[in-house]
């Protein structure tokens, strides 16, 4: 089960969506173990910057599959992840000493979509 088609079933389910959405989510020492090799020990801000990231991707991606347009958006997407955490991002990059343009970030958000695109998830929860 792929986490777009996670994120469909729990569209449907808009309240309890997000919340059942980031008990599967990457544990963020993994993420930025992923997208900073160099930064270990974690640092404080780096870990926050990445928690920041997967946490607008997750909202994004949730909203987008409670409206039913989940594929075919990643422009539209990425456009919304970086207005809801872009410059958040960057200033606790800066924090933990990498230097990071809109590119980058962009970059950082590509990269997470594509770890929790292929992130084995649970089969789906049969609803109560």
């Amino acid at each position: 089960m792929s986490f777009l088609s996670v994120l469909a079933a729990i569209g449907q389910d808009f309240e309890k969506g997000l919340s059942w959405a980031v008990e599967y989510a990457v544990p963020v020492e993994k993420l930025v173990g992923l997208l900073f090799p160099s930064a270990t020990p974690v640092v404080g801000a780096v870990a926050d910057a990445a928690s920041l990231i997967q946490g607008a991707v997750l909202m994004v991606e949730q909203k987008y599959a409670a409206s039913g347009a989940q594929s075919g958006t990643g422009a539209q997407k990425l456009a919304e992840v970086m207005a809801l955490a872009g410059a958040a991002v960057a200033s606790l990059l800066r924090q933990g000493g990498i230097v990071a343009g809109d590119s980058y970030v962009e970059s950082l958000v590509s990269a997470v979509v594509g770890v929790l695109n292929v992130q084995a998830m649970p089969p789906a929860k049969a609803a109560a």
